[in-house]
């Protein structure tokens, strides 16, 4: 079976790691821009794109952060946040993506004088028409930020529990990792834990598995963003596995952060091998100038994924899913099917 692009973007899969305000259309930028009179560094689409782009020339996580100050300029009216969402949506059902979730930060959207629920309603907004308009299913993750207060976390978490059941399906970490430890939110994650909803952390992308071991153990996540570092614990990472805790990959984006120095560096080929529940996603289409299917050719090329793999690759994402478990098991169903006629079995007692 030959794995061509056209045979990729055919098959059914899920996006779990996906910012909003990393994977806009360049000219959506500049509309919003023009409309609500922003000033732009560069108006011209192209140039604009190269500076929004990041590419192999990024030195660090900070560095790869700074483009996120003119998008987040441009997503500060409720018409922009529903646009952002639709789009997103639009640009991940054209490469068959199924399943869907978009994470930000409320916080980050409140410069024009929204208020935080605003925020969350605009993109529930956007996620509603594109659900209503495609064949997609969309759960959407407020993120706390590690460099703001223990105070805003707390505030973000009231925030997720208010829209519990109304298209908020979990609660992220993110940031840069150094000097800002997880364990400094755990008031918020303690009121996220007790409302039973789910969590996921940025952890182990730009600092070692320490960051991670707090990620589990000190604010319960279900599931790890990143995780490039977690193979320099052998104990933690058998705990990972052990447990069955997904791991959400963007290869693109760990080579641009330096969270890994080369491709032959990435763990992922190993956390596959070792039987991890490794999942593959874009991080920031935008940003890193990928899709989902770039990045599953990325596996195939450098890692040497089969076709056997890459079914139980696209499998991984949708079982890994912040859904109720009775939508899952039908996504699932639908999701086999569709691979069975693509020649990808699933094996029946695949875990």
């Amino acid at each position: 079976m030959e794995l061509t692009r056209e045979f990729i973007k055919s098959l059914p899969k899920a996006e779990l790691h996906c910012h909003l305000d990393g994977s806009m259309r360049v000219e959506t930028i500049i509309d919003l821009a023009k409309e609500n009179k922003v000033e732009l560094p560069e108006e011209n689409p192209e140039k604009l794109r190269q500076i929004l782009e990041v590419g192999q020339n990024c030195k660090s996580l900070t560095d790869y952060l700074r483009p996120f100050d003119i998008t987040c300029s441009v997503l500060q009216t409720k018409s922009a946040l529903e646009r952002a969402t639709y789009e997103l949506a639009e640009d991940c059902v054209e490469e068959n993506i199924r399943y869907l979730e978009i994470r930000f930060s409320p916080i980050l959207h409140i410069n024009d004088g929204l208020s935080l629920s605003k925020v969350v309603d605009a993109v529930l907004d956007g996620k509603s028409r594109a659900e209503k308009d495609f064949d997609i299913t969309i759960g959407i993750i407020i993120c706390g930020l590690r460099h703001l207060s223990p105070e805003t976390s707390n505030i973000l978490a009231e925030l997720c529990v208010a829209y519990k059941n109304y298209g908020v399906v979990g609660f992220d970490l993110a940031g840069a990792e150094r000097n800002f430890p997880a364990k400094d939110h755990k008031e918020a994650f303690y009121l996220i834990i007790n409302n039973n909803i789910n969590t996921t952390v940025h952890a182990g992308e730009a600092y070692g598995p320490e960051s991670i071991h707090q990620a589990l153990h000190h604010v319960r996540a279900n599931r790890i963003g990143h995780g490039t570092r977690l193979k320099e614990d052998g104990d933690l990472l058998n705990y990972v596995n052990d447990h069955r805790i997904p791991l959400e990959m963007c290869i693109t984006s760990n080579l641009q952060t330096k969270a890994v120095e080369s491709y032959s560096r990435h763990p992922i080929r190993f956390y596959f091998d070792m039987g991890l529940r490794v999942t593959i996603n874009t991080d920031n289409r935008l940003i890193s100038k990928t899709t989902l299917t770039d990045e599953y050719l990325l596996a195939i090329k450098e890692f040497n994924f089969s076709p056997k793999d890459i079914k139980y690759l696209i499998t991984n994402g949708f079982k890994s899913a912040f859904l109720p478990l009775n939508q899952k098991v039908k996504l699932l169903k639908r999701v086999s099917q569709e691979l069975r006629e693509k020649g990808l079995e699933i094996h029946k007692d695949y875990i």
